[in-house]
């Protein structure tokens, strides 16, 4: 018999943990296995919605061609890039070279990994929202960089105090991470908040990388793109994706736009790392990006309708929460008479009431006093929990 090969994980692993929905939804799954329980998962925000039908039967179409099932480019199909283009013309009022300034992604999750092994060396340091996406800080670590969070709260209206990140210090600083609309706080930009970031980034020069997936998803302000902001090209990459708005999360597909220097030197690492996508999925996806605003309408009355009923369950909970927030969730703050623990509260809820939210904490020390509810379930699920909360919580 052979002797056992002891292998060491890796130490770029060290720090990063299983992703907590990972953990979180295994021990539900095993509860419910248990105790024939029915838990409420009001946690991720993986969209349920199907994309529209013409972009289906683009899929189906263009699958049935017998010379679509080689390996594609590594930079993306000239369908998709110009219509990545004609998008951010039309709905971001951005002028983008097609062939140099846009690199379409499989999922634009995977793309902050790729911008962050492409531009950070060992020991440099990267502002990360908090709270914010987990996934900021694990891609940082990773690529050997260093986290330096900067907070995003109530009293700064979930925007970044730009003197606060200044008096800390900014020594080694090489890049930030924005995203607006804001995931998990739901804060809405504005056109003077992308010029500051910009304007930001040009004083201390910073690479600005704005993820802007939640544009189109209840956010009553037109879409906007911090490439509008003067002087972005010079300072800015922004991250775009079909997931949320276009309901093609499974998809995986998303884009990198920016200045032709920095986007060939994405695609250095990108070649190395993946390969193009499926022809038939990039078609589709330029059929997605060419729908117009009724497409938007139909998919937010489905997501406000969801949002009433999320408020109700919130309202039972005793919660507060900020009106007017975008995308796929609702940020919401802990009854005043509960402790800052997120984690608490979520467990309590799992298990009096049999529903499950996502604390808080998992974003960031910032979100200690905060509970996100996904919108992306039918309401009747949103109304059976609000159903279980009013019969149980205060029983």
């Amino acid at each position: 018999m052979a002797k056992a090969v002891t292998i060491a994980r890796s130490h770029r692993l060290d720090g990063t943990g299983e992703y907590y929905f990972s953990r979180r939804l295994r021990e539900i799954a095993e509860l419910e296995a248990a105790t024939g329980r029915r838990i409420v998962k009001l946690a991720m925000g993986s969209p349920d919605l199907p994309p529209h039908p013409s972009v289906i039967e683009r899929l189906a179409t263009e699958a049935k061609r017998p010379d679509v099932h080689k390996y594609m480019s590594y930079k993306g199909d000239p369908i998709l890039r110009k219509a990545f283009a004609d998008w951010y013309r039309k709905w971001y009022r951005t002028e983008l070279d097609a062939d140099s300034e846009v690199l379409p992604l499989i999922g634009s999750k995977e793309g902050i990994m790729h911008i962050c092994m492409t531009f950070l060396n060992q020991g440099d340091k990267v502002l990360v929202p908090n709270p914010g996406y987990p996934t900021y800080s694990a891609a940082v670590r990773l690529a050997g960089g260093t986290m330096v969070p900067y907070a995003l709260n109530k009293q700064t209206g979930f925007y970044p105090d730009f003197e606060a990140i200044e008096r800390a210090g900014l020594d080694g600083v090489k890049m930030m991470l924005v995203n607006y609309p804001n995931m998990p706080t739901g804060q809405t930009p504005t056109p003077e908040l992308l010029q500051k970031v910009v304007d930001f980034g040009a004083k201390h020069n910073i690479l600005i990388v704005h993820d802007n997936p939640y544009s189109f998803i209840r956010n009553a302000a037109a879409p906007i793109s911090i490439m509008e902001a003067d002087g972005a090209r010079e300072v800015a990459l922004e991250l775009n994706s079909l997931s949320k708005g276009h309901s093609m999360a499974g998809w995986r597909v998303g884009v990198v736009v920016g200045k032709k220097k920095w986007i060939d030197a994405i695609l250095t690492f990108k070649s190395n790392m993946d390969s193009g996508m499926f022809y038939p999925v990039q078609a589709a996806a330029a059929t997605a990006l060419s729908l117009g605003d009724d497409w938007f309408k139909e998919l937010n009355a489905i997501y406000y309708g969801r949002e009433k009923q999320a408020y109700a369950l919130l309202d039972a909970l005793g919660c507060t929460y900020r009106p007017h927030q975008a995308g796929l969730f609702v940020w919401a703050e802990l009854p005043e008479t509960y402790a800052d623990d997120s984690f608490a509260f979520s467990d309590e809820v799992l298990e009096k009431c049999d529903v499950f939210l996502t604390p808080g904490g998992i974003f960031g020390s910032e979100g200690a006093r905060y509970i996100r509810i996904t919108l992306c379930c039918p309401e009747e699920q949103l109304k059976r929990a609000t159903d279980n909360v009013l019969a149980r919580l205060h029983a």
